[in-house]
């Protein structure tokens, strides 16, 4: 009776390990732009690295010094390079940072369990055609003088970096997100490569669809990364997922709850394994 009584040893199960989000920001923005979704994620238990590439957020180089998109992505090929050789990370790309995540995507395929495109260049192959640029590049032309430009190689060649103007950022990149955070902004934008950035060109390889899942979360009222501009890179190269958020070019400020929580739909619809106490 005594052995009937008795309770069964406690058997400890492995913890599933939590997802580990690289978040990777947009033109003239830094790690700093996502800051209320890295809270998000940490205080659920996610590991969250967000990246500054070349000339962004704090790192000290100068825009007008970068002429190649290497360089410029120099940062996260670094990090993906020193990931252990089975670990694998959830990349996320804001805008231009779409570049970064295609480019990693065919360089580190066995690294990235998924890649999320939000508001961003999705182009497969970067830019190679006028096509690319049509869809992949955005179209401000409307607005008149939209830019300040540097010109690192001389007045006589093209603008080697652009920021958009202070007058017109709420009303292109802001225009539904609270005004503390273009107040944050106005303190912390700088200067975009726009010479390295127009180089940013993948060799065509391996098929990335076998190896990368894809998710396209799109952005509804954007004003720099049109929706049309949107669609027409999604129908070039249909993503496994597609999602919709109501915000402006910046939903990491206009509605991060939402681009959290779709992050984390984007992660469990390709199978990627929550932790337990998540």
């Amino acid at each position: 009776m005594a052995e009937e009584n008795q309770e069964e040893p406690l058997v400890l199960q492995p913890r599933t390990k939590p997802p580990h989000f690289v978040l990777i920001h947009g033109m003239s923005l830094g790690s700093w732009c996502w800051y209320k979704v890295k809270c998000l994620m940490e205080v659920s238990g996610f590991t969250v690295t967000c990246i500054d590439l070349k000339s962004s957020g704090i790192d000290p180089s100068s825009p007008d010094s970068l002429t190649s998109f290497d360089e410029y992505n120099q940062p996260l090929i670094d990090f993906l390079s020193s990931l252990p050789e089975k670990e694998q990370v959830i990349l996320v790309g804001h805008s231009a940072g779409g570049l970064s995540v295609t480019s990693s995507i065919h360089r580190f395929p066995k690294k990235i369990s998924l890649a999320v495109y939000i508001a961003a260049t999705m182009l497969k192959l970067g830019f190679q055609t006028d096509d690319d640029l049509k869809d992949g590049v955005p179209d401000l032309s409307e607005h008149g003088d939209v830019y300040e430009l540097g010109f690192g190689l001389g007045p006589e060649n093209p603008p080697t970096s652009a920021l958009i103007k202070p007058e017109l950022r709420r009303k292109l990149l802001y225009h539904k997100s609270p005004q503390q955070e273009c107040a944050l902004a106005a303190l912390l934008m700088r200067p975009a490569p726009v010479l390295a950035l127009t180089t940013a060109k993948v060799e065509e390889g391996q098929e990335v669809e076998e190896y990368v899942p894809r998710v396209y979360i799109k952005t509804l009222h954007d004003r720099v990364m049109k929706p049309e501009q949107q669609e027409a890179m999604m129908k070039r190269w249909p993503p496994r997922q597609a999602y919709e958020v109501d915000s402006d070019h910046s939903p990491f400020f206009s509605n991060p709850f939402v681009l959290f929580g779709l992050l984390i739909k984007a992660a469990v619809s390709v199978g990627v394994p929550l932790s337990k106490n998540i």
